[in-house]
């Protein structure tokens, strides 16, 4: 479905075993841990070497450390739920949009500890609204993580960054076939929450944009559920609305060698820009339509030829298991898998965090269903770009599918301390 189906491998690390505090249970603890840590979190989660965070898969209610070397939600063990915003920058007074990361990472914190945003729901004064929006009382973290970029927009001069904008945030080009909506596409931040619990995600996306208001306004956003990657190898890979296993190879989140060479920026830049962005990475979103009512009317054997894989199993084509090697050339010269295969694109290869998505119907009968595809890379230019077109070309999935939003962000660093916060290195 996306360029990436054959790309890396992809995990998640072991951790602890402690209950988080709910939410609920957290009422009347007044401002208390603005700055929670990792071991103030609990939860099944755990700081890896680099500080990237891990949990466990099957932890549904634990914290995921917010602190680290690189940003969660990443590497991190794909959770069920995803809710991903774009937002436009209203302001022109940098100092309002420094003082918005400040507020955003001290509410993501607390959030992702599983604790309520400012001084909690119930906290102030009556007459007053409360400073958390409350739906996610009583809820445990479901492994909230909170992921911040920024887009190409963001580098225009209104802040004074426009010589530290990084090489690798390229403006993608036209693919073939695309049909982009500007209202589904570009943003100059975003936010990507996944969580195990779609209420705690939403919650999450919510709150930030309220404590954004009048500084940033939401450009658009997309709900997705049923991921269509993992980054733990040894999880059972999860299916696409086509019925699929698409990108059984991921990168795993465990795999630190290969995150290295594939996901995580130098912050070494041609235009001498990127220092910044050492231990960053850059991220391309893209809204996928799925004609699902067309596929579904589509013989078996040429589902499968499209896709290069066995339905029932996923098994490449002459191969019996999934996660066996492919003979591409046993494959079709248009099929997916053939053509997303990094052997196809010079090595290309992207750690994929895609979701499945429906949005009601078209007015014309049909389901608004299809694929939301995050991919991390350490440059674009060698990453997404060469893959997509090759896809955009010749794929011979694109008679079922349409790429109709579109965005690309430089996601910073992840947040060391309490003391730091998101795009610190950037602003000074």
């Amino acid at each position: 479905m996306s360029p990436h189906t054959e790309e890396g491998r992809s995990a998640v690390g072991a951790a602890g075993e402690n209950n988080a505090p709910s939410r609920r249970a957290v009422i009347g603890w007044g401002g208390a841990g603005l700055a929670l840590g990792a071991a103030a979190a609990g939860g099944a989660a755990a700081l890896t070497r680099d500080g990237g965070s891990t949990a466990l898969a099957g932890d549904s209610g634990g914290a995921v450390p917010f602190h680290g070397v690189h940003q969660a939600g990443i590497s991190t063990a794909v959770q069920d739920r995803l809710h991903f915003a774009a937002f436009d920058v209203k302001t022109t007074d940098r100092s309002a949009l420094v003082q918005l990361l400040k507020d955003w990472t001290r509410a993501a914190e607390r959030m992702t500890a599983g604790h309520e945003v400012g001084e909690g729901a119930y906290a102030g004064l009556p007459q007053a609204p409360p400073d958390d929006t409350g739906e996610a009382l009583g809820l445990s973290p479901s492994r909230l993580t909170l992921t911040i970029g920024f887009g190409p927009s963001l580098f225009d001069g209104r802040f004074g960054l426009s010589e530290r904008r990084p090489g690798a945030l390229v403006d993608l080009p036209k693919f073939p076939g695309d049909n982009l909506e500007r209202a589904r596409s570009g943003g100059d931040l975003c936010i990507q929450a996944c969580a195990d619990d779609p209420q705690v995600a939403v919650h999450a996306i919510r709150n930030l944009a309220r404590i954004g208001f009048g500084t940033v306004a939401v450009r658009w956003s997309q709900l997705g559920f049923g991921k269509t990657s993992s980054t733990t190898p040894d999880a059972h890979t999860p299916r696409n609305l086509f019925g699929f296993k698409d990108g059984t190879r991921n990168i795993a989140g465990t795999d630190t060698t290969r995150l290295a060479e594939h996901v995580w920026a130098t912050g070494k830049d041609a235009q001498g820009a990127a220092a910044w962005m050492e231990g960053g990475t850059y991220l391309v979103a893209r809204r996928i339509r799925m004609n699902i009512e067309t596929w579904d009317r589509t013989p078996l054997a040429e589902q499968e030829d499209i896709f290069g894989r066995d339905k029932r199993e996923g098994a490449p084509v002459g191969k019996a298991k999934e996660h066996d090697e492919p003979f591409l050339k046993a494959m079709k010269p248009d099929s997916h898998v053939r053509l997303a295969h990094p052997d196809s694109n010079g090595g290309a290869t992207l750690l994929r965090r895609g979701y499945s998505f429906t949005d009601g119907t078209d007015g014309l009968g049909r389901l608004e269903a299809g694929l939301f595809f995050l991919a991390y890379q350490r440059d674009v230019r060698t990453g997404f770009i060469p893959v997509q077109s090759a896809l955009g070309r010749s794929d011979a999935l694109n008679e079922y599918i349409q790429h109709v939003g579109s965005a690309v962000f430089a996601i910073p660093p992840g947040v060391r301390d309490k003391d730091d916060w998101w795009g610190r290195a950037l602003f000074t």
